[in-house]
């Protein structure tokens, strides 16, 4: 007989659902431009919190750009006046004037990074506080349907531009401004005509430049998409290390890698072609305002419609005029990927959380554990139903056994009971009340539920123990770990309970991870159990010690039991026999052997095993 399904395993068929949750990492989706709703959202949600902060900051770059545009002023007195009528007196004005203003850069230049670029790392560990909030309450299909290792870039990666709307980008941004503004008055009171001439290839620059960062934000979202992809791969492949190796299949998933990264590395090589495009046309067209300033500027310096240190100052500013606006290539890049970054995360912060659908407004904060199934039907795909109308009540303080072949719903019937999974027809009750109506978070703290691969944490057996109730005490503690019979094999332990057991306990054996994750749900002390029978692949025993701590764990407390080994459900006061979606027998283990149906064959066919 084929090995029935575990929960976990059961949830995977959500991979098929056409309800999926499931981010599209393709890059496929239809991309968002750089809209006055993105920009508002931004805005509300980013910059207007840290309005104070951002407000100091403006004002700070807004003095250090003017102190900056002290020095290339001074030079006309310097060669107009200093040098042409030998002033000393004005000389040593003009050198305190300057050495003033680039200590105020100084100052200012320091106060900009220290304020802004430590708040937009705060920005950015609060920005990862809330993503992960926001992912871990997502429904279960949502955890089927997405990689682990994207989600991780989705939290770790994705926020890291959004620092840029808070950090020196916006600033940068704004000072730049602020900065051309101020030199092109100063070049208009110069010399309008030059100014007239030199403004007209800076105008062809920014419609080039408006182009290309319409162009770049796309490939910036679908770049994110796919690092999500390929950090998830990595992640699967680490966790599956022992079945690659165990295959020889190294050159396969390297290869799988290598097509990953070239993915990233095409993504690059189109981003930085716009890039290098933009700066490549702002050479081009700063040279020909070069040429244009020299032509124009010389011709009127010998027909004596222009000074020597007017020249020289409106040079200068000029360089103040584009500078900035060079900067706008790396500045826009920056202010692009932040706003590609806040694209996908909206994706996540907009889907509505596990709990949070209407008409969840029944609080029970103490359960008796009354389950009853009525006319309940479930599908993971439409028109193909998994459950067809099953109908069975399962009493406080019961143990109800949900038995049939591979396939046959009982781990979608107890993920139901679990809440999770909504039924497409029909009402799963807890104490008489429709589950679909229950909050959450006081019936799950109420649950427990042992799967056959139990997940324990990296760290210590104590802290696996102590995961379902962080507050318990030393006492409650012992008594969990002598109840699970952890405690047998805990003292051949040099370290006892602080024993560090490796990712995913790796460093225990089976039988030794199960009755960990039993004392785990001890400590719990739910009223509702849910036991995926972990003993179908344990030796003699490690069965018998996890028989013996399961029967302490299920005393008093409502009890479904996905029976892989039919022999350890003799005790159950009802065994539901399920085949294709429906309960075909219903009885205790006596009862069922005398009708000799479906449960009988099962039984007999692994007794001859």
């Amino acid at each position: 007989m084929a090995r029935p399904e575990s929960v976990g395993r059961t949830l995977d068929k959500s991979l098929r659902s056409t309800r999926s949750h499931a981010i599209d990492s393709s890059g496929s989706k239809k991309k968002k431009s750089v809209s006055l709703s993105s920009v508002r959202h931004a805005f509300l949600t980013i910059v207007w919190p840290r309005r104070n902060l951002v407000a100091l900051g403006l004002v700070l770059v807004g003095v250090n750009r003017l102190a900056g545009l002290v020095l290339p002023g001074s030079t006309k007195f310097l060669i107009d006046n200093v040098v042409a009528q030998q002033d000393t007196a004005l000389l040593r004005n003009l050198l305190f004037a300057v050495g003033g203003a680039l200590l105020i850069q100084s100052v200012t230049s320091f106060l900009l990074t220290r304020l802004l670029s430590v708040e937009a790392q705060n920005l950015i560990s609060e920005l990862r506080a809330r993503m992960q909030r926001a992912i871990i309450r997502l429904p279960i299909e949502f955890f089927d349907n997405n990689k682990s290792g994207a989600l991780v870039s989705r939290i770790m990666t994705d926020v890291e531009g959004v620092r840029n709307l808070i950090g020196t980008g916006l600033v940068q941004l704004v000072g730049g401004l602020l900065t051309a503004a101020v030199a092109l008055v100063l070049l208009v009171r110069i010399n309008a005509r030059m100014t007239l001439f030199t403004f007209i290839p800076l105008v062809v620059f920014g419609v080039i430049s408006m182009w290309a960062f319409a162009h770049i934000r796309p490939i910036f979202r679908k770049r994110g998409a796919i690092n999500a992809d390929v950090t998830g791969r990595v992640t699967e492949t680490l966790n599956g290390i022992r079945v690659i190796k165990g295959f020889a299949a190294e050159a396969q998933e390297n290869a799988v890698f290598e097509k990953g990264v070239a993915r990233i590395f095409h993504n690059v090589r189109e981003s930085l072609t716009a890039t290098s495009l933009v700066t490549s046309m702002a050479t081009l067209l700063m040279g020909l305002t070069s040429v244009i300033i020299m032509g124009l500027g010389g011709t009127m310096i010998m027909q004596g419609q222009m000074t020597v240190g007017d020249f020289v100052a409106f040079t200068l500013y000029l360089a103040f005029l584009v500078t900035p606006i060079l900067q706008m290539s790396s500045i826009g890049t920056q202010m692009t990927e932040a706003f590609a970054g806040l694209d996908r995360m909206e994706e996540i912060l907009v889907m509505v959380p596990e709990g949070g659908e209407p008409g969840r407004t029944v609080r029970l904060d103490s359960i008796r554990g009354d389950i009853s199934f009525e006319d309940v039907h479930f599908e993971y795909e439409e028109g193909q139903e998994v459950l067809r109308g099953i109908s069975f009540e399962a009493p406080a303080g019961t143990v109800t056994a949900l038995v049939g072949s591979s396939g046959s719903g009982k781990s979608t019937a107890a993920g139901l009971a679990a809440s999770f999974r909504k039924p497409s027809a029909g009402v799963v009750r807890i104490d008489g009340h429709d589950l679909a109506t229950l909050e959450l978070e006081p019936f799950r703290q109420q649950l427990g539920v042992v799967l056959q691969d139990e997940f324990l944490f990296e760290g210590t057996i104590r802290e696996n123990i102590l995961f379902a109730r962080p507050d318990a005490t030393e006492a409650q503690l012992n008594a969990a770990v002598e109840a699970a019979n952890v405690k047998e094999f805990v003292e051949r332990f040099e370290d006892g309970l602080d024993t560090l057991i490796g990712e995913r306990g790796v460093k225990l054996s089976g039988g030794q991870r199960q009755r960990v994750s039993i004392a785990r749900a001890i400590l719990a002390d739910a009223r509702i159990l849910i036991l995926d029978e972990a003993t179908s692949s344990l030796d003699n025993e490690s069965e018998a010690y996890i028989q013996q701590s399961l029967s302490t764990l299920m005393e008093g407390r409502t009890t479904l039991v996905i029976a892989h080994r039919l022999s350890t459900i003799r005790k159950a006061d009802q065994i539901l026999v399920l085949e294709d979606g429906n309960i075909v027998e219903r009885g205790n283990h006596d009862e069922l052997i005398a009708k000799e149906g479906r449960y009988h064959e099962l039984f007999t066919y692994q007794a001859r095993i």
